[in-house]
C-alpha cells in the first residue's frame, strides 16, 4: 500500500492540513498511521464524510 504526507491529501480534498490531522486523530481515515509527527494516509483513502448537518431554509428543526 502506498501512503502519502497528509499534506498532499489535504491539497486533494480542498482543506486545511489541520483539519487532515484532526480527522486522522479521530480515526476517521482507515490506515491512516502517525510517524514521528506527521501523519501518513494510504493513497487511495476517500474524504471522510462531514457529520454536521446543515439546516436548509424552510426544515423544521427536530
Amino acid at each position: 500500500m502506498n501512503y502519502v504526507p497528509s499534506s498532499v491529501k489535504a491539497e486533494e480534498w480542498k482543506i486545511s492540513q489541520r483539519r487532515v490531522a484532526v480527522l486522522c486523530k479521530e480515526g476517521r481515515i482507515k490506515g491512516a498511521e502517525l510517524v514521528g509527527n506527521r501523519w501518513f494516509i494510504p493513497n487511495d483513502a476517500k474524504k471522510p464524510e462531514d457529520p454536521r448537518k446543515v439546516r436548509k431554509s424552510g426544515q423544521k428543526k427536530e
